[in-house]
């Protein structure tokens, strides 16, 4: 009866923002702290946990089955109280014997100490932030780490039984031509990752690089493309199947967390800065360290935006979101959940698909091609026009 009963629980996603940070990095607009005076990891860890206790008693119709620390660095608050946070996960909601739980990690901060803690209580996941092979640019992108860390911390990762290991590259970089991030692509490579993230260099405002964009060599749109593409075939040709634009993977070890974000599924968010999504509602935390234990431990505020969304809104975010996978959209789900017709949508893509941007699958879905992800943004919005003229008709 059990087992039934927890076959019959929504799946639900856990997200954990640890906003602490070592340095911050010269291309970071994530919510982190590095001032000493910040760095309350006692405090953080009773709010943390005192939150997850509070909303525990909103799921009991919910199983666990993703878990993810991010950040900030997770590594670097330890492991110590990320096994207290898990413990408290663990007791306040109904976890999944099979999830995913995942921690992010830079190399400079993964220590045996740290990964016996977290192995011992149930992480099975890392994700890596190597970024790149190059010291040099590492170190004007403000990193803590070397390459060479980056291989020692894979390595122990592996001894330490982790067999699910992701890890992050960026290209873009400053001074990065096509055949540096080719060499990049084929060092990590040789670490045999499972799943493999490649992200093009974004300059945000607010952020050290872009108040010194100018003076780095920055790649342009073009190169940037064409590394892009180059990553898409490298890693064909490795075995890795990209199932979102910037997500690859071996088989088996797609983040099943991620997944949730990109295909509707629900998740709740603890920490600084987490989002939620949740029994209709988006909601997210509130942006400072402090205020987030004060709000919780003294029954603050601590919500800062909160959205109610009606399930025929959400129509665009099925577009805006799937879109970015390679498994697409398709029209039976479309017209049944959001009651709007699909074929003004497919009369458009069917233009893209002339285009080499998009194409159908033998089942009729609906994917953007490696081409069409480059200009997902404006082909995205183009079909949000074509939806929302279909909602008068």
């Amino acid at each position: 009866m059990a087992l039934l009963q927890r076959k019959n629980k929504i799946p639900l996603g856990i997200y954990v923002h640890v906003p602490f940070c070592r340095s911050k990095c010269q291309y970071c607009d994530f919510y982190s702290v590095t001032n000493k005076k910040d760095l309350d990891f006692d405090g953080y860890t009773q709010a943390v946990c005192t939150h997850i206790k509070e909303a525990g008693t909103q799921a009991p119709n919910h199983i666990v089955d993703t878990i993810y620390f991010g950040g900030g660095t997770p590594s670097f608050f330890g492991g110590e109280g990320m096994a207290m946070i898990l413990a408290a996960i663990r007791k306040n909601f109904d976890v999944s014997p099979t999830a995913e739980i995942t921690f992010e990690a830079n190399p400079d901060s993964v220590t045996d100490r740290l990964l016996r803690r977290v192995r011992g209580e149930g992480f099975n996941r890392v994700s890596l932030g190597i970024q790149c092979d190059n010291d040099n640019i590492l170190k004007t992108l403000g990193r803590p780490h070397t390459y060479a860390e980056a291989v020692m911390a894979v390595k122990k990762l592996r001894k330490k039984g982790f067999r699910n290991i992701s890890v992050d590259l960026i290209y873009g970089l400053p001074g990065q031509r096509l055949q540096d991030w080719n060499a990049t692509l084929n060092n990590v490579l040789s670490l045999k990752p499972e799943h493999i993230s490649c992200y093009g260099l974004q300059v945000e405002e607010g952020t050290p690089l872009y108040n010194m964009r100018d003076f780095y060599n920055l790649a342009d749109d073009d190169t940037q493309a064409d590394m892009y593409l180059s990553a898409v075939e490298l890693l064909r040709k490795h075995g890795y199947h990209q199932y979102e634009i910037s997500n690859f993977c071996k088989k088996g070890h797609t983040s099943r967390h991620n997944m949730k974000y990109w295909t509707g599924g629900e998740y709740l968010g603890f920490g600084p800065g987490a989002s939620s999504d949740f029994g209709g509602s988006r909601f997210s935390m509130v942006r400072d360290v402090h205020q987030y234990i004060e709000g919780v431990l003294q029954g603050g505020t601590v919500v800062e935006e909160l959205q109610e969304v009606a399930p025929r809104e959400r129509a665009a975010e099925y577009l805006m979101m799937r879109l970015r996978t390679t498994a697409g959209i398709d029209r039976e789900t479309y017209e049944n959940t959001f009651l709007l017709p699909f074929a003004p949508l497919e009369a458009q893509l069917a233009e893209y698909k002339q285009q080499g941007l998009a194409a159908q699958t033998y089942d009729g879905r609906w994917h953007l091609t490696a081409r069409g992800f480059l200009i997902s943004n404006s082909i995205i919005s183009d079909l949000l026009l074509v939806q929302e003229r279909s909602k008068s008709l």
